[in-house]
This record gives C-alpha cells, sequence and structure tokens, in this order.
C-alpha cells in the first residue's frame, strides 16, 4: 500500500497560501483536498497532480491542482487559519479545527458511522461554517455546504490513528451522503440513528404536600429525529406508532431507540431497568437517582448526546454570587462627589469583608433557607409554599461559606471586574458586587475620562494649564487623596511635567498630604525637572539629589528633590528615611523589570502618594504594565504569577476574547491615557507627516546578507530550545546590521581601526539616502535628528558627516548629564542642526523642538519606543510641522517587519484602548516562517 504524501514544513507553510477545495467521497475517509495557486497553476509540493473543477453554486474554474487525502492535508489547512491565507484555505482549516474538537469530546470516531450522533448544539456551528463557505471551496458541481462539511467532518474522523484492520467507515445514515448522487436507502431492519434525550416529570405537586414526602419524579425517554432535531415524540409514541412525525415510526427507530439507550446506560447504569421493558418508556426515580441526575450523571449523559430536562414548575437551579464591601452594619452612605474625609480609602484603617449570597429559581435565600434546605436531606423540599428541587450537596457546600475579611485594594479590584476569586481553586472566579461606600468610589474612579468638577489652578503655579491638563490634574488629585497611585500615560510631549508640578502645589496645602515630593528620572531629564519647576513653580525650592555631593539636610516640607535611576538606586537607604508627601516615577518604564535591582529600591521608599509617568506604559508585554501599577498601588493586580496566568496569557494569546475587557475593567482607572491625536487634547499642535524611505541594498551588502541568511538558517533548523531562539535573535540583528552598513556588522569601527580608517562612502543604500535627505534640509536651514539604536553605527555616521563638512554631534548613553545638557542647549539654539541620537538613552525625556526633521537610520522593532523618540520633536512647544523619515531598505527583512510592528501595538491597545490582538514572538516562528522573513527579495520589475 503507498502512503499519502506527508508535507514537510516548508511544503505545508506553502500549501497554507494556496486556494483549497473539498473533494468528497464514499467512504468519506476517501475525501481528497485540492491545493492551487491564485493563477490556477498547481504548487511546488510532493503529491499528485489533476484538472480540478471547483465552484459550489458558482460559474465552474478549472484549476490545476495538487491533490492530498484529508489526513495529509491536515497540516496545511490549520497553519492556514493563522498565515493570512486565501478564504476557501483558512475555511477548510476551520473547519479541520471543528473536526479535531468534536472528535475530542467523542462526537466523531473513526469509522465510527452512527455511533456518535452530533448533539443540537453540534450541528449549529456545522450550520454556522456552512453558512460561511466561500464559492470555490467545494467540487463542480457540489451538494449543499452543509452537506460537505458534514461530510469533511467524517473524512478528517476517518483519517485519525486507529487500528490497521478497522474496515473504512460506511456513509453515517443519520446524514444525507455527500455529493450529487443518492445514496441506496439502509435496510429497514437496521438501527436508524435517533438522539435520545430524558425529560423529568414532578407528580402530587399540590398547595399542602408534606415536605417529607413530596412529589414524586420519573424520567420520560424522548426520542429525536437527527435530519430534523425540531421533531421530537416519547418513547411510548414511538413504539405504539402514534407520534406525529413519520420519521419516527418503524421497526428500524424503535432499534435505534435501543441502540442509543443501551449507550446511555453505560454513562448512566440507571437507565438498564428500562432495557428489559418491551417498551422503554419511563423511568420512576429514587431521591438518590434524582441526585445523581443532577450532578454527575447529567454530565455524563450529555457526554452521549443526551440531554435532561427539568420541569419548569420546581426551581432547581441554586445560583452563588458574592458581595463586598465595609462589614454589615460598618458602612456609612457613599458620598462619591466629595473627597472622603478621615483616613485614606484604602489604608489599613479600611476593612472590607466578603460575603456570599445565594439564590434559588432567582428567589435569594436566607441563611434559616439554606438551614431547611440542608435539614430535609433529599432533592424535593417544600419552601416559602412552592416546591424547589435542589442538590444536598450544593446545599450543604453553601451552608459551609462563611463572610472573610478581604485587603481594601483586592475589594477594589473586585469591584472593579465584577468577579471575584473563590479560593476554591487558583482562577475559580465568582459575579460579585460592590456595597456601601465601596460601590460609591468604585462610581467615582472607575472612569478616569468621565468629566468632573474642574479644579482651580494651584496657588504659585506660573502657567495656564491647557484644558487635557486640567483634567489631568483633577484625575491625580482625586486619586492621590483617595490614597491610591495612578499612572499618567499621556502622549510625550502633552505636558505630564507640568501636570506632575500642578499636583504637588495643590497637596502642599493639605495637611494630609503635605511634604516633599521626590522624583525619580533619568539623567537625560534631570536638567529638564530643574528648569521646569523653577520656570512654573519659582516659590518652591528644588535641590538634585545627584553626584558626590548630593544631601537631604535641611529638606522643606514643600521641596522638590530631583534623583536619577542610578543614585536613588544607590542611595536608596538615605531617601527612605524620609517621609515623602509625593513620590514620582518618571519615565517608569526603566522600572517595567519588578525583579530589578532598581524596582526593588524603589518599592522600599514611602511615600502618602505615588505616581508614575510614562507615554509606554506596554512596550513588549504585560508585565511592564503590572510592574507599574504594582508599584503605585501594590496589589491591585495581584501577584505577578497569578496575574500572567489569569491576565496576560490569555490577552497576550488571544485565546480569551474577553480576557481584555476584564483586564481594561481594573487597570482604566488608575491609568489615564490621551493621544495626540485624540480630538480636543492639543489641537495646537502642528501636522506630523510619516514616510518609509526605501533604499536598495549596494552589492556588497546584498552579498553580506544572503550569506548571513543561507549560513544562520541552516543553523537554526538543527537547533531547538533557547539555543534556537538566541540564534534566531543573533540573525536578526546581524541582518539589521548589515542593512544599515557592511562596516557595522564587520566593526570596522574607526575608533578601534590600527590603519586608516575605513571607507564609509558608496557601500550603503541607507546612508546615501541619509546623506540626500540632510542635504535637502539643511539646505532649507532645518535641524534634524538621527536616531539609531546602535552606538557604533551611530559613531560611523558621526565620523562620515564630519567627513562631508556636515556639523553633527552624538547623544548617548554615556555622555555625562552636564554633557547632554549643553548638547540639548546648542540643538535648541540652533548652533547645532544635525544631532544624532541613541533611541534607548535619548529616546525619552528630551526637548528638541527646534527639529523639524526626525530620521529613523534602522527600526526600532517596538512601535512604542519609535513613537516616543519621534516625540521629542513633536510635542507641546513646537510650532512647525514635523517630518518623520524611516529609513527601509528593499526587500529585506526590515521592508517585511511592519506588519509585525501594526499588530504588536494591538497588544497595548488590547488593555489601554480596545484592540484585543497580540505579535507572536519573532523567536517563536517556524522554520518556514522565518525563512519567509528574512529572505532577500528581487525588486518588482
Amino acid at each position: 500500500m503507498t502512503l499519502p504524501p506527508t508535507p514537510t514544513a516548508v511544503e505545508a507553510a506553502l500549501l497554507a497560501r494556496c486556494s483549497a477545495a473539498f473533494l468528497p467521497a464514499e467512504p468519506p475517509g476517501a475525501g481528497r483536498v485540492a491545493f492551487w495557486r491564485p493563477d490556477g497553476t498547481a504548487p511546488d509540493a510532493r503529491g499528485p497532480v489533476e484538472e480540478v473543477t471547483v465552484g459550489s453554486g458558482a460559474a465552474p474554474t478549472e484549476v490545476s491542482a495538487l491533490v492530498l487525502p484529508v489526513r495529509a492535508a491536515l497540516p496545511a489547512l490549520t497553519r492556514a487559519r493563522a498565515s493570512g491565507a486565501g478564504e476557501t484555505a483558512a475555511f477548510w482549516g476551520t473547519a479541520a479545527v471543528l473536526a479535531l474538537q468534536l472528535a475530542a469530546r467523542g462526537r466523531l470516531f473513526p469509522g465510527a458511522g452512527d455511533a456518535a450522533p452530533l448533539t443540537p448544539e453540534d450541528l449549529r456551528r456545522v450550520g454556522e461554517l456552512a453558512a460561511t463557505m466561500p464559492p470555490a471551496a467545494g467540487p463542480h458541481p457540489s451538494p449543499a455546504p452543509e452537506r460537505l462539511v458534514l461530510a469533511f467532518l467524517d473524512a478528517v474522523a476517518d483519517g485519525l490513528p486507529r487500528s490497521p484492520a478497522a474496515a473504512p467507515a460506511p456513509a453515517p445514515r443519520h446524514r444525507p451522503a455527500p455529493g450529487p448522487a443518492t445514496p441506496e436507502p439502509p435496510p429497514q431492519t437496521a438501527p436508524t440513528a435517533v438522539r435520545l434525550s430524558l425529560r423529568v416529570e414532578a407528580h402530587g405537586l399540590t398547595a399542602t404536600g408534606d415536605h417529607d414526602t413530596g412529589p414524586r419524579l420519573r424520567a420520560v425517554v424522548q426520542v429525536h429525529d437527527l435530519a430534523d432535531p425540531a421533531l421530537v415524540a416519547d418513547a411510548a409514541e414511538v413504539w405504539s406508532g402514534t407520534s406525529p412525525a413519520a420519521s419516527l415510526h418503524g421497526p428500524g427507530v424503535r432499534a435505534g431507540v435501543r441502540l442509543a439507550l443501551r449507550r446511555a446506560a453505560r454513562a448512566w447504569p440507571v437507565l438498564e431497568r428500562l432495557l428489559p421493558a418491551a417498551a422503554p418508556d419511563a423511568l420512576e426515580l429514587t431521591d438518590a437517582e434524582t441526585v445523581e441526575l443532577l450532578g454527575p450523571a447529567a454530565t455524563a449523559l450529555d457526554s452521549t448526546g443526551v440531554e435532561v430536562h427539568w420541569p419548569r414548575e420546581l426551581a432547581r437551579t441554586l445560583t452563588a454570587h458574592a458581595v463586598v464591601g465595609p462589614p454589615e452594619g460598618d458602612d456609612g452612605p457613599a458620598r462619591p462627589d466629595r473627597r472622603p474625609s478621615g483616613p485614606p480609602a484604602f489604608s489599613a484603617a479600611s476593612l472590607m469583608e466578603f460575603r456570599w449570597r445565594h439564590a434559588l429559581g432567582g428567589t435569594e435565600l436566607s441563611r434559616a433557607d439554606l438551614d431547611r434546605l440542608a435539614e430535609a436531606r433529599r432533592p424535593v423540599v417544600r419552601l416559602r409554599d412552592r416546591w424547589v428541587l435542589v442538590d444536598p450537596a450544593a446545599v450543604r457546600r453553601a451552608r459551609e461559606r462563611r463572610p472573610r475579611p478581604v485587603a481594601p485594594v483586592e475589594a477594589l479590584g473586585i469591584a472593579l471586574t465584577g468577579r471575584a476569586a473563590t479560593g476554591a481553586g487558583r482562577d475559580e472566579t465568582v459575579a460579585a458586587r460592590p456595597t456601601g461606600r465601596l460601590a460609591g468610589l468604585r462610581d467615582l474612579i472607575a472612569d478616569p475620562g468621565a468629566a468632573r468638577e474642574p479644579v482651580p489652578h494651584p496657588a504659585g503655579l506660573a502657567a495656564t494649564l491647557r484644558d487635557h491638563q486640567l483634567h489631568g490634574l483633577a484625575w491625580l488629585d482625586r486619586m492621590t487623596s483617595l490614597g491610591l497611585g495612578c499612572c499618567l500615560a499621556d502622549d510625550m510631549g502633552l505636558g505630564k511635567t507640568v501636570t506632575l508640578i500642578a499636583l504637588h502645589l495643590r497637596r502642599r496645602t493639605r495637611p494630609d498630604a503635605a511634604g516633599p515630593a521626590l522624583v525619580v528620572c533619568p539623567a537625560s531629564v534631570l536638567g529638564t525637572w530643574q528648569r521646569e519647576i523653577e520656570r512654573f513653580a519659582p516659590g518652591i525650592p528644588v535641590r538634585r539629589f545627584h553626584g558626590t555631593s548630593r544631601s537631604l539636610t535641611g529638606l522643606s516640607a514643600d521641596e522638590f528633590v530631583l534623583t536619577t535611576y542610578g543614585t536613588m538606586r544607590r542611595a536608596a537607604d538615605d531617601l527612605k528615611d524620609t517621609e515623602w508627601g509625593l513620590v514620582v516615577a518618571d519615565e517608569a518604564q526603566h522600572v517595567k523589570n519588578p525583579h530589578s535591582a532598581t524596582a526593588r529600591r524603589l518599592r522600599a521608599i514611602p511615600g502618602r502618594a505615588r505616581v508614575a509617568l510614562t507615554g509606554t506604559p506596554v512596550e513588549n508585554d504585560l508585565t511592564e504594565l503590572w510592574a507599574i501599577l504594582d508599584w503605585t498601588t501594590p496589589g491591585l493586580l495581584g501577584p505577578l504569577d497569578a496575574f500572567r496566568r489569569r491576565h496576560a496569557r490569555a490577552v497576550e494569546s488571544g485565546t480569551d476574547p474577553d480576557a481584555a475587557r476584564r483586564l481594561a475593567a481594573l487597570v482604566r482607572p488608575f491609568l489615564l491615557r490621551r493621544r495626540k491625536s485624540d480630538p480636543g487634547i492639543a489641537p495646537e499642535l502642528p501636522p506630523k507627516a510619516e514616510t518609509d524611505r526605501v533604499a536598495a541594498l549596494t552589492a556588497e551588502q546584498a552579498g553580506l546578507y544572503e550569506a548571513v541568511v543561507r549560513e544562520r538558517l541552516a543553523e537554526i533548523t538543527e537547533a531547538d530550545g533557547p539555543r534556537r531562539r538566541g540564534l534566531i535573535v543573533g540573525l536578526l540583528t546581524s541582518l539589521k546590521q548589515i542593512c544599515n552598513h557592511p562596516a557595522q556588522y564587520l566593526k570596522e569601527d574607526a575608533e578601534d581601526a590600527t590603519d586608516a580608517a575605513p571607507r564609509l562612502a558608496g557601500r550603503s543604500g541607507k546612508l546615501e539616502l541619509l546623506d540626500g535627505l540632510l542635504d535637502t534640509a539643511l539646505a532649507e536651514d532645518a535641524s534634524v535628528l538621527v536616531f539609531t539604536q546602535y552606538v557604533r553605527m551611530a559613531r560611523l555616521l558621526e565620523r562620515h558627516l564630519a567627513d562631508r563638512g556636515v556639523p553633527a554631534r552624538l547623544l548617548h548613553g554615556g555622555t555625562p548629564v552636564a554633557g547632554r545638557e549643553e548638547l540639548v542647549r546648542r540643538f535648541q539654539g540652533g548652533e547645532l542642526p544635525v544631532l544624532l541620537l541613541s533611541l534607548r538613552a535619548a529616546g525619552t525625556g528630551l526637548n528638541l523642538t527646534r527639529a523639524e526633521h526626525v530620521v529613523h537610520f534602522d527600526r526600532w522593532w517596538n512601535p512604542a519606543v519609535e513613537a516616543q523618540a519621534t516625540d521629542r520633536a513633536h510635542r507641546i512647544g513646537q510650532t512647525r510641522p514635523v517630518r518623520v523619515h524611516r529609513l527601509v531598505t528593499e526587500g529585506t527583512v526590515e521592508d517585511r517587519i511592519a506588519e509585525l510592528l501594526r499588530r504588536k501595538q494591538a497588544l497595548a491597545d488590547a488593555v489601554l484602548t480596545a484592540g484585543d490582538d497580540a505579535v507572536t514572538p519573532l523567536t517563536e516562528l517556524t522554520d518556514a516562517e522565518l525563512a519567509e522573513l528574512v529572505t532577500l527579495r528581487s525588486p518588482c520589475p
């Protein structure tokens, strides 16, 4: 026997981008899948090629297609769902996943025929999928879409691993066979496939019934027509031939009922009592059997396709939810429109309690009701003048639940999300609602963007705040007065610094909030903070806690103290001995690693209020957001491991569509984010134009690029685990350096060379493009910022521009603070027309509004970091249009990274705005996907 060809990973990736059609056959396992290119030719992969006519309900199209058995086609089809493939391949990929899900649930078996019928819910999913079938997804002529999908499901199931001696699966009798031909009808003596259900009936429901005896329950067997699920009859009607549905008459149906009943009896042995009966119709239930049917028996029966229907007149659903708030009897009225008096709302003095609430049939139960239900010890109980049906075990669990204290911040998280952890499992939650003043506080902070009563300009502020800054000040004042930390995450350039200065001026007048303010920031913006404080709050003392002569002696109650992250880390013991009124972490993404020494030292510094400032609360993954908010409001997002498990993984993988919504509800009150593009935020900003400038590789660059791709891909294919990921990172880094300049990749540093400096001109397409941009800009007397993520490349650019007579200087992480301030002063004063900057060291905090052009010489594969760098020029204070130039080499990995960057931006938007997508890490790409990403392509003619 010739085995079907199994595509390699590369072939599967190729086929995933083709069009596909399912070709049904008898038996179903003989069905095949045809693949063809958009131009109608067969793809380059192993397997037979045939001329196939496709077009379900459309004009026929003849194509030359690679035809594979369904089992061999599955790797390509499932890959097509996530590869941006054509609609036909993606459709059959979705159908393949549905088939595998049904098989995993025991609804489809290899060669099973009628043994595992689909439930109505399964058939509904099949119908919804069939309704989206593209016209060319089947043969011409073709059966109806739903029949074609059912045939494909059988074909997938029959291709699953099974005994080599198993016979091919026959066409299922409960479904019309696919294809134009009509199959032979089955013999009348053969069992006809049906679906069963149990209808529970109650007898003796009287107004004066005694709860010790109560009504009697019996389960009636019902028979459903698989071809039309709306047709249903009691088993007695099937046996007597009185069913209104003709399809449920005859010996074949009766044989099918017994076959299905035997299968159900294996799930719930109580049904075996019906098997000896001549007409298995109804089963009288004992209390113990009723309890089983309320719990595990119903689940077991459902796995065989048997649903249980309970009488509506018996309330039987015992539900549980929770309330959280101050302990009962200790809850004053909510006052959301006023600042709370006394201790902050979430100080250690605030007590919160988690309490359970239970309801039966929509009626809330008291503790006395639960006691009565538990004491009856039977499933049918008289309660409040009506009979109810309830699982005694569920009642016992409800009685055992007791109120428990919760931390104030945990209580607020419950109030915001409406869910609370039950404590029964790591991820089990229950619906919960806040009460009393906790509900009022939830309403007060839930929407940071809501219009509130404006706050007056603080006394001593020598500035007129814009509307969005006044709104930000009111929000910061409200959150910090409640004892809650927060993060102001406005785009760079919208005036976060002056807003924080105004907050300190406002807080210094209140005894419960007064105290010196500590600002921790990168060294590059230390001078900016000092100048802005001296300008906007001239009466407030300010000092730098930096350098060898740093001191906190004589600190005044309203003073600003400025320090860097490095100094804070080294002098944390000195800083934590002061009771700060306000602690501010500027460019808070510097503490995005919660395990770093910087983050640990910052947590040890006490403060009455904590505020984080950052334009990029999420750069790479949601753990960074956790690190920032766990510093501002400790405990809000729970432990890091729990946060990753409950929130981050679901959002980043996209497996739970509601995960982003739940996390956003928890995060939104503590993070205020405004963008420059938001209506009314900063209408006075001049326009910004962004352009991708495409450069061709030189012959030297192309040769190096192709050689590195060829050598590294071969090495990556043989590696796995951490080593493979490291090799991929190395490959991408090498290719980016080659795209910049061969001298960077070859490490031809002028400062390290013993001979003459390496020649730079004529070897890089990007460098030639940059020369042209600078010539044009300087001829217009414009100033230019040039960003690169590599200091080595920046030094090469500095030497190259010096050789051309272009005045340019370099600002990088090693530049001393005084040197940085001098470079910024010279650039802003017009003395220095071109400033080269290291993206990481100078991409945040600096105010460089003199620039009219921003050039990204190489792409940092994080859109948030690039946007921050651009915001050095496009910010409040800029009066001229800003033109952004991103240099991209044609046909390279840079040319194909733009879509990944757009998808990565969606990761932040999933929580901070309304998106729900995430980007697959480049190190997790398959060999075929990686090759597709990095292979050099020739320019289009």
